[in-house]
């Protein structure tokens, strides 16, 4: 197969896909640096915020008898680091998270929060994601072998299992929306619903989490033209034999 036929459907597939990660990179980038600048009026920093919405704060949670949960909120080295590690039930934020007041901490502080509710209630995707994590580790590294050496060898049952394999990967990536997107609507109605907050704080804080969830969305968009750019190169092959 000549080089030039896999180019072909990388740039008019994956090429215009990584371009859209890159400006969903920079969206998020930018819009957190602009709203790190403007502090929030009630004064909670990050750690405070998640505090506030474990405790219940802004929003009806009932995964513990007493109601709320107690997960520790640690500071991590980094700017956008922030993470929950449901291994250690640990919500770790960044230097610019922690202990700052900003419309873009309390933001990312509530999503990250949403993120520990979620494992704490058992909600389903986040199952699914994580039953999918040695898998997709696993198909990552197998996959682009099988589909070469199905490619070079005109073995096509190894080509399709490879597609099969970063299939999974796709599958992921899907699973990964909904959990993201549940997480930031948790984090809305929360800080909405404790009245601390003015319109502008949340419009600011809306607009941090509406350009995290697009990375989320571009990673999926170039998945899926990457699946579909190995789909098209296994059956123009086979056709052409």
């Amino acid at each position: 197969m000549p080089f030039f036929y896999m180019d072909y459907w990388y740039l008019i597939l994956v090429v215009p896909a990584l371009l859209v990660s890159i400006w969903a990179q920079f969206r998020v980038k930018s819009t957190f640096s602009k709203y790190s600048s403007l502090a929030v009026r009630c004064g909670l920093t990050g750690r405070q915020t998640s505090e506030y919405m474990q405790r219940g704060g802004g929003i009806a949670v009932e995964v513990e008898r007493g109601g709320g949960i107690a997960v520790e909120v640690e500071p991590v080295a980094g700017s956008m680091t922030d993470h929950f590690d449901p291994r250690t039930n640990v919500i770790r934020l960044s230097e610019p998270v922690y202990d700052r007041c900003s419309v873009a901490a309390v933001g990312v502080a509530a999503h990250e929060t949403g993120h520990a509710l979620q494992h704490a209630e058992g909600y389903a995707p986040v199952k699914w994601r994580t039953a999918l994590v040695p898998v997709t580790n696993f198909s990552a590294r197998l996959s682009p072998l099988l589909v070469v050496l199905g490619i070079v060898l005109s073995y096509d049952i190894l080509a399709y299992a490879g597609i099969a394999l970063f299939s999974v990967a796709v599958l992921f990536q899907l699973v990964t929306l909904p959990v993201e997107f549940n997480a930031s609507r948790r984090a809305l109605a929360a800080l909405e619903g404790s009245g601390q907050f003015s319109d502008e704080e949340l419009r600011g804080i809306r607009k941090v989490l509406s350009a995290a969830a697009l990375t989320y969305v571009a990673a999926m968009l170039v998945s899926l033209m990457s699946l579909l750019r190995l789909i098209l190169l296994v059956n123009g092959r086979s056709r052409r034999r």
